[in-house]
């Protein structure tokens, strides 16, 4: 993995600072900008192009969720893709799906560790979503909607309206079952496949075909990513 480079949107200039040092004692990634406020990181974004900006939802003069919208919509096929890591205290469901709609590719809480940032820098700068474990279960609620009325007999289904077209077709030809949305919440739950099997009444080998399924059905790379893609695709209630 090459040196991630990274910019810092933050209103709080100790929190600011702090984050500033944090990363910068860390090998291979490299802070090129920061800025107080949300037009300066917009011209931040713009001159610099990091492949992360770490952005505060409570920005003075622009939230940041507004900030990402923004930045994500001006973004050309042609430039580099920065990605968006949101930093907040706000655990809030409304802005949790606030964020992911704007454009955001992962979430933070602030009272994370600095092991647990990089760890978040890296895997959203290897193209995945970062979702904090401490709001992972606001996008488990998410994913859950009140299945159609069909056969008892067989595993209900859950209808998905995918917001991105890409996905559309794919979700729509094989939506998750209530069983993999089982297993899905007790994943990032932090369960093991043997815990989920005994849970789920069902045996360690049926719960790795689960998982298998679930990431199959939403592209997913890793479990984490499979929640977020979730969320993003339209399983919201």
């Amino acid at each position: 993995m090459g040196e991630i480079s990274v910019a810092l949107i933050e209103d709080h200039d100790l929190t600011r600072v702090g984050l500033k040092a944090a990363l910068q004692r860390q090998e291979g990634i490299r802070v090129v900008g920061e800025a107080a406020n949300a037009m300066q990181g917009l011209k931040l974004l713009e001159t610099s192009k990091p492949d992360i900006a770490i952005v505060d939802i409570g920005l003075p003069d622009m939230d940041g969720i507004e900030l990402t919208r923004r930045f994500k919509a001006q973004l050309t096929d042609e430039e580099p893709r920065t990605r968006v890591l949101i930093l907040t205290m706000h655990d809030s469901e409304d802005s949790v799906l606030a964020a992911f709609a704007a454009g955001a590719d992962s979430y933070c809480m602030k009272d994370i560790s600095t092991d647990r940032l990089v760890e978040a820098l890296q895997s959203t700068y290897g193209g995945n979503s970062w979702i904090d474990p401490a709001i992972a279960s606001i996008v488990l609620r998410q994913v859950r909607q009140t299945p159609a009325s069909g056969n008892a007999a067989q595993d209900k289904k859950v209808a998905i309206g995918a917001v991105e077209p890409e996905y559309e077709q794919l979700l729509e030809s094989y939506p998750l079952t209530e069983r993999e949305l089982e297993v899905l919440e007790l994943i990032v739950a932090g369960c093991s496949n043997a815990a989920i099997a005994e849970k789920l009444y069902i045996t360690v080998g049926t719960v790795k075909t689960h998982v298998r399924n679930i990431l199959n059905k939403l592209c997913a790379d890793d479990r984490t990513q499979a929640a977020v893609l979730a969320l993003r695709s339209g399983l919201i209630g």
